[in-house]
């Protein structure tokens, strides 16, 4: 076996291994999460936010349809709950960390650069999620430049094959995906 190569692997900074192969198990664990929180009615996205310790601060799950609110994003619910418990809306001096099983869209963009997270981690591109779900990922000119000229680090792509086999299995088993009218 060899080991892999990280060929694929977007980010904005030069790549460090060490993050990666960390990020790898923690969206590793989210992806094999999203079936559990799938069943209980959340959409197809899990988010966890760590501190700068790798302790948990918090996890959460889509839930734009079970709790009929377009903005409940996995990225932003996770916030929330961070900002809920450090009492706070500005996060910049905790040294957060944010995994998510995919790429953020627009709303959840502009959602991290103003909660002060220094640090994001995703597993499945835009690009397979609106071609797995048919979700309009929203338009992201350059937010990664955009993100490294505010001291936000991002690392992309990180194995995604096992989050594109469980959205997939989203969409197989018949779940539903928002999208507004157009």
């Amino acid at each position: 076996m060899t080991s892999p190569t990280y060929k694929d692997i977007i980010s904005n900074e030069i790549i460090d291994i060490a993050k990666i192969k960390k990020a790898e198990k923690i969206i590793a664990d989210l992806q094999a999460e999203m079936r559990d929180f799938i069943a209980e009615g959340a959409g197809p996205f899990v988010a966890a936010i760590y501190d700068e310790n790798d302790k948990l601060v918090a996890k959460a799950s889509n839930s734009v349809i079970n709790e009929t609110c377009s903005h409940n994003h996995a990225e932003m619910n996770a916030i929330k709950e961070v900002e809920r418990l450090y009492n706070t809306y500005d996060l910049s001096s905790f040294n957060l960390s944010l995994y998510i099983t995919a790429e953020p869209c627009m709303m959840c963009i502009g959602g991290i650069l103003w909660s002060g997270i220094k640090n994001v981690y995703y597993g499945i591109p835009s690009k397979t999620v609106e071609k797995i779900t048919g979700f309009d990922e929203g338009f992201k000119p350059d937010w990664l430049n955009e993100f490294k000229k505010r001291g936000i680090t991002v690392y992309g792509n990180i194995a995604p094959e096992a989050g594109e086999k469980a959205m997939q299995e989203y969409i197989k088993n018949g779940n539903k995906v928002y999208k507004p009218s157009r």
